[in-house]
């Protein structure tokens, strides 16, 4: 009997050191990810996890917010291949919302160029949050920008209608400012 106390004590102070390890392993990480986001938070470049899709989302997120739209669409492309369906969503919800930044952006002329690109970002941006809600349909900010942009883009013709019955872009209609 003596000895099966001793195998006892001994697996319990095992099982002691190893929960030690963990609770310090977990503290160093919770003190890491604090860190982490103190540096995002900050506009700086964090210390670790500089691989992470955290990470480079952040920096693709921060590039859009600095009208850096290409690079921001480019960071953001990479990051779709192995994302979660959540995370897949949240960036195409971001390049949709690259591409109604832009179309709100050249509204300024009335030309048919200027036209045929506003048509052409806001489809871009149409197909990436409807990519989006497919990815994670329970964003309602993603839903009420879709509707925003379909509402915007002029109906598909109807064969054999003429185009005086469709009206096409209205500019007048863009509204400010996204979730």
């Amino acid at each position: 009997m003596a000895l099966s106390v001793k195998k006892l004590v001994i697996g319990l102070i095992v099982i002691a050191v190893a929960a030690t390890a963990a609770i310090l392993y977990t503290w160093q990480r919770i003190e890491q990810a604090d860190a982490f986001n103190q540096a995002i938070l900050s506009a700086k470049t964090p210390q670790t996890d500089l691989q992470s899709f955290e990470a480079k989302y952040a920096v693709a997120y921060w590039l859009a917010k600095h009208e850096r739209y290409k690079e921001a669409t480019l960071l953001f492309a990479k990051l779709i291949d192995g994302s979660t369906p959540t995370q897949r969503a949240a960036i195409l919800h971001n390049i949709g919302n690259i591409f109604f930044l832009k179309a709100i952006q050249v509204t300024g002329g009335n030309d048919n160029s200027t036209r045929d690109e506003v048509e052409y970002l806001l489809t871009q941006a149409a197909s990436s949050y409807k990519n989006a809600l497919k990815a994670d349909n329970s964003h309602w900010g993603t839903r009420r920008n879709y509707d925003r942009v379909m509402s915007l883009l002029p109906e598909k013709p109807t064969p054999g209608v003429g185009e005086s019955e469709n009206p096409g872009l209205i500019m007048g209609n863009i509204p400010n400012g996204l979730p």
